[in-house]
C-alpha cells in the first residue's frame, strides 16, 4: 500500500518568510497600501492639513531651542523635523506615523500565520480605520499613535522573534527606541510589559507550554532606551537628565483628589512650603493647577522651579495617607479605562500651537485648515464615538474572553496576545490615569489593538480549520 509523502515536522515549525513579491504582485500591494494609507490618514485629508494638538508645539519648539521642557520630548521634535524633511512638510509625519502602523498590522498578520495579502492587510487596516480612533491619532502630530504601536512591537520582539526577517527585527526595535524616547509614559509601559514577558516566559516554562518566548530583545531595546535618553540629551543639550516633569503630574493628580489640599491643611504654614500661602485658593482639577494662568503653581515658580517643593509633598502625602493615595489611584485607574472617547482636545483653542506654525515657524496651509477654521467641532467627534466608544468596551471584554477561550482550548499562543494586550491597557490606564489624571486620548490612543486581536481571533480559528 502506497504512503502519502509527509511535510517533515521541521518545515511545519519553521515560520512561513516573506517571499519576494514579482512584477504581478506589486499592482495589487501599491493599491492596497494607498488605500489603507489613504484610511489611517482620512481625518488629515478631510482636515487640509496634520492634526495638532495643545502640546505640538512644544515638540517643534524643542527642536527649534535645543532645550528640554517638561513632558516635551526633544526626540519626538527631532522626529517631525526629519520626517518633514526639515520643516518642508507636515505630511511627511503623519504619513510615516500611518505607514508604521500598517506595516506592524501586517506584520501582526504575517506572524500568526493569518491572511496577510494585499486585500487582507487593506481590509484589516480599512476596518480599524472605521470602527476605531486610530486614524485620529495617526493624522495627528503627537507621540500618542506611538504607544500601540510599541506595544505590538514589544509583543513581535518577544513572542514573535522566530518568525520575522533580520530587517523586521531591526525595524521593530528602531520603532521601538522612537516610541521609548518619545515619551516618558511609553518607557514606564515598556518596562511593565518587559516585566510581562519575563512572567510568561517563566509561566510557559513551568507549565510546559509551547511558546517560542525570548525576554532578551524587549529587554535590551528598553534597557537601551533608558540608557540612551541621559547621554543623548547630554550630547545633545549638555543636561544628562530624562524629559522633565514627572512630579508635577503626579502632584497635578493628588490635588484632583483632594489629598494635596489635605496635607497643606495639616501641615501649614512650613517655610519650606511656598504653597502654604495660596492653599486657600488651590483649583479642583489637575489641568486647572497645572495650566491655568492663576495656579499657584506658577506663583512658585512654575515648571522647573516647583520640583523639589511638588516633589516633597508628593512623598509626604504618600507616607500619610498610603490608603487614600491607593484607592484614589485605583479609581482613576478604572476612571481611564473606560474614558475612549474620540477627538479630545482637537477642537480647543490651540494657543501654543498655532502661535508656533503661524509666527514662529511658518507654514503654507496651516491657517487654512478646518481646524484652525474651528470647523472641528464636539458635535463631530461626540457622532463619531457613538461608534468608537462601544467598539472599544467590547473589544476590552473580547479580550477577556479570548484568552480564557484560548486557554481551554490549549491555543496559549492567542490567550497569550490576550492577556499581553489586556495587561498593556491597564498597565496605559494605572500610568495615565494614577500617575496624571484621566483623559480621553490617553485610553482612545490604545482601544484599536484590542479590535485587532479581537478580530484576529475568528480569523485564527477558521484558519486552522481549514489547514485541519
Amino acid at each position: 500500500m502506497n504512503r502519502m509523502p509527509q511535510t517533515p515536522p521541521a518545515l511545519l515549525r519553521n515560520p512561513a518568510r516573506p517571499r519576494p513579491a514579482g512584477l504581478a504582485g506589486l499592482a495589487p500591494w501599491a493599491a492596497a497600501i494607498t488605500f489603507s494609507l489613504a484610511a489611517l490618514l482620512a481625518p488629515a485629508l478631510w482636515n487640509g492639513w496634520a492634526l495638532v494638538f495643545f502640546d505640538t508645539g512644544g515638540y517643534v519648539r524643542r527642536v527649534l531651542e535645543m532645550g528640554l521642557e517638561p513632558g516635551r520630548s526633544l526626540f519626538y521634535g527631532l522626529f517631525l523635523w526629519a520626517a518633514s524633511l526639515g520643516w518642508w512638510s507636515f505630511w511627511g509625519p503623519v504619513l510615516a506615523q500611518a505607514a508604521l502602523t500598517l506595516w506592524c498590522i501586517r506584520l501582526m498578520l504575517r506572524t500568526h500565520d493569518l491572511p496577510s495579502g494585499p486585500a487582507a492587510t487593506a481590509g484589516v487596516t480599512v476596518a480599524l480605520a472605521l470602527l476605531t480612533s486610530l486614524p485620529w491619532f495617526a493624522a495627528q502630530l503627537m507621540p500618542d499613535v506611538l504607544v500601540p504601536l510599541l506595544v505590538l512591537a514589544l509583543w513581535l520582539l518577544g513572542f514573535r522573534w522566530e518568525r520575522l526577517t533580520g530587517a523586521e527585527r531591526a525595524g521593530l526595535i528602531l520603532l521601538s527606541l522612537l516610541a521609548l524616547l518619545s515619551h516618558m509614559s511609553s518607557m514606564a509601559l515598556g518596562i511593565g510589559l518587559v516585566l510581562v514577558t519575563a512572567a510568561a516566559w517563566a509561566l510557559a516554562r513551568w507549565r510546559g507550554w509551547r511558546l517560542h518566548i525570548r525576554i532578551l530583545p524587549p529587554a535590551a531595546v528598553v534597557a537601551g532606551s533608558l540608557i540612551l535618553m541621559p547621554l543623548l540629551h547630554l550630547a545633545l543639550v549638555g543636561q544628562a537628565v530624562y524629559t522633565p516633569g514627572g512630579p508635577v503630574f503626579v502632584f497635578g493628580r493628588l490635588v484632583q483628589d483632594g489629598i494635596a489640599q489635605r496635607w497643606l491643611d495639616a501641615n501649614c504654614p512650613r517655610p519650606d512650603v511656598q504653597l502654604c500661602q495660596y492653599r486657600d485658593r488651590m483649583p479642583a482639577t489637575a489641568n486647572d493647577f497645572i495650566w491655568h494662568e492663576d495656579s499657584p503653581f506658577r506663583q512658585i515658580g512654575w515648571w522647573g522651579g516647583a520640583d523639589r517643593e511638588l516633589s516633597l509633598i508628593v512623598r509626604e502625602s504618600i507616607r500619610s495617607y498610603p490608603g487614600d493615595f491607593l484607592l484614589t489611584g485605583l479609581a482613576s485607574t478604572a476612571e481611564q479605562i473606560g474614558k475612549v472617547a474620540t477627538g479630545d482636545g482637537l477642537d480647543e483653542w490651540q494657543e501654543v500651537t498655532r502661535w508656533v506654525f503661524r509666527d514662529l515657524l511658518p507654514v503654507s496651509g496651516f491657517e487654512d485648515a478646518r481646524q484652525q477654521r474651528e470647523e472641528i467641532t464636539q458635535g463631530l467627534f461626540d457622532a463619531w464615538s457613538t461608534l468608537h466608544i462601544p467598539v472599544a468596551y467590547l473589544s476590552l471584554l473580547g479580550l477577556a474572553v479570548i484568552a480564557a477561550w484560548a486557554f481551554r482550548c490549549g491555543r496559549h499562543d492567542l490567550a497569550a496576545l490576550g492577556l499581553f494586550l489586556l495587561l498593556a491597557l491597564l498597565g496605559n490606564a494605572f500610568i495615565s490615569g494614577a500617575l496624571s489624571n484621566p483623559h480621553d486620548r490617553y485610553q482612545s490612543r490604545l482601544a484599536w489593538i484590542a479590535t485587532l486581536a479581537v478580530g484576529m481571533a475568528p480569523m485564527a480559528r477558521f484558519r486552522r480549520s481549514d489547514q485541519a
